[in-house]
């Protein structure tokens, strides 16, 4: 079977919204290689349908610049996707890039201090309940979850900064991300039960789901636990630094209110 008709066995919308997280090295060889998947998940989506890719910097030092910085540790499709024709990427250290009839709405400015909150490339695609699409990687590098974090209002924190552009100078912001190990994220798998379609596109398991599903499984567990994704104190140093957010830093780190956007 070519990737087309396995994503279209999967369940992938013609016309929908889909939201991609890929490791293409497990879903190589294919031919075409990645211009190969990227043609063969337009093609699922069809012409009426948009595709939506990480597209964050690699280098937090320099100030954003969508149209050179690479996004290789998000992956080598996502960062060949935004140098094809007709993709939008938005102007944000933390950027995605789109292509499609909503790929404008998709990539519109988004706060700089709130990476996956509603106002973000991966709220837009809840709010235009579109799909999520993980090949070759799990829930741990699903940023819609992160969206559910943020609808939740959890505490937790890591410090992270940005370099932007303001008036023409890079200038430093600094911040706390809601952001952690995210191993826990693997829990969705159990959470999302048939809601959530599995299969293989090339070599890699995949898994789909709409971004709904995936954000209210997430929610209903976040209300019980607030920590219900980290790890217990001692075990995990990334984790252990998110609670400090909760633990001691409140007043250091703002929560939804953004401190400068990108056009």
């Amino acid at each position: 079977m070519n990737p087309r008709d396995e994503l279209a066995a999967l369940g992938v919308r013609r016309g929908g919204v889909l939201l991609v997280h890929c490791a293409f090295s497990k879903v190589a060889p294919l031919e075409g290689g990645l211009d190969g998947l990227i043609a063969a998940l337009a093609a699922a989506v069809g012409p009426a349908g948009t595709l939506v890719m990480p597209s964050m910097a690699d280098d937090d030092e320099s100030p954003f610049d969508r149209t050179t910085m690479p996004c290789r540790h998000v992956g080598a499709l996502a960062d060949r996707f935004w140098r094809t024709p007709g993709v939008l990427r938005s102007d944000s250290p933390h950027a995605f890039a789109a292509r499609g009839p909503q790929a404008e709405r998709v990539t519109q400015p988004h706060p700089v201090d709130v990476p996956h909150g509603t106002d973000s490339p991966p709220g837009r695609v809840l709010e235009l309940d579109g799909q999520v699409l993980l090949l070759g990687v799990g829930h741990d590098a699903n940023t819609t979850v992160h969206v559910a974090e943020h609808i939740a209002g959890v505490r937790y924190r890591q410090p992270k900064h940005a370099t932007v552009l303001e008036n023409g100078r890079p200038k430093r912001y600094e911040y706390g991300e809601t952001d952690h190990c995210c191993e826990n994220f693997a829990l969705l798998d159990d959470w999302l039960g048939d809601k959530q379609r599995r299969g293989t596109v090339g070599h890699a398991e995949a898994r789909l789901a709409r971004s709904r599903d995936i954000v209210a499984a997430a929610l209903a567990r976040l209300r019980e636990n607030e920590t219900v994704f980290l790890h217990p104190a001692g075990s995990c140093g990334e984790c252990d630094l998110a609670k400090s957010g909760i633990d001691g830093a409140q007043g250091k780190f703002t929560h939804g209110a953004s401190i400068g956007r990108r056009g």
